[in-house]
């Protein structure tokens, strides 16, 4: 490992490899203790978050529910809920994914808020947008849609008294995979320090449908590019972090994009500056 895998792994808090079921067991119950422990302590008894269809909020999403289900035995107080948040922009290309994820997850409430029309009516009443290419301007917006479903979340929230959960984990953190103030803002990442492959064993461990374990990752924010994988995005695979970020050799190719990007993105990993 050199110095900043070392460096990053440990600003990241990485978690090392699985070395068997008992240690993944052991990691699952460790995040569902970390969820019910934040909601006890806020004072606070509802979880909200946004279901995609892909592994990182499934996986999110069932820990969630299991923890409330655990806080409604332990405490024998039936208000600790999940509510599952639908947040596509008109009609989702992978909907089956995200009723399947749905379906899985088995939260206690499911709410949709299609974000269509409030992306459009912020788009139009910016008139630096129309300056932009087209493709520039469909990344722009692509952000808005994040942000959007950022403030979708958090209005629930608000209105049910509760916590909004994050999917940010060590292999999208590392590369700066989410929007600021979009889907990187929440009030408790239960996925924090895992990489992809972690988070995948432990959507598989807990019985998600493998289609969705295994699914292509993709933010899904461009209409010009519906679908485009994260991979894509990044330049490098997530096989390629994964083993970057537990200490194992990669290509000089893949090192090098990896660090660039980590340093290039640290602003979004930090709180704003202030004189």
């Amino acid at each position: 490992m050199s110095n900043r895998q070392a460096e990053i792994a440990a600003a990241l808090d990485v978690v090392p490899p699985f070395a068997d079921d008992a240690a993944l067991v052991a990691e699952i119950e460790r995040r569902k203790t970390f969820i019910k422990n934040t909601l006890k302590q806020s004072g606070l008894k509802v979880l909200v978050l946004g279901i995609s269809g892909g592994v990182d909020s499934t996986t999110a999403g069932r820990l969630a529910q299991l923890s409330v289900e655990e806080l409604r035995a332990e405490t024998g107080d039936a208000d600790y809920r999940f509510i599952a948040v639908r947040l596509p922009h008109n009609t989702q290309h992978d909907e089956h994914d995200a009723q399947a994820s749905l379906n899985f997850i088995g939260a206690d409430e499911v709410s949709t808020v299609n974000i269509a029309d409030s992306v459009k009516g912020l788009a139009q009443q910016v008139s630096h947008l129309q300056q932009l290419s087209d493709a520039r301007r469909d990344f722009v917006i692509g952000n808005v849609k994040a942000r959007i479903r950022m403030v979708a979340q958090f209005t629930i929230a608000n209105a049910n008294n509760g916590l909004v959960i994050g999917t940010d984990h060590a292999a999208e953190a590392v590369m700066g995979f989410f929007t600021k103030f979009g889907d990187g803002a929440c009030d408790l990442a239960p996925l924090s320090g895992l990489v992809k492959k972690q988070v995948r064993a432990i959507a598989a461990h807990l019985g998600a449908p493998e289609h969705l374990v295994q699914k292509t990752p993709t933010a899904d924010l461009e209409e010009l590019r519906p679908g485009k994988p994260d991979e894509e995005a990044h330049g490098v695979t997530y096989a390629e972090i994964d083993a970057f970020l537990h200490g194992e050799k990669v290509s000089d190719e893949a090192y090098a994009t990896i660090v660039r990007t980590y340093d290039a993105t640290r602003h979004k990993r930090e709180l704003p500056l202030v004189p």
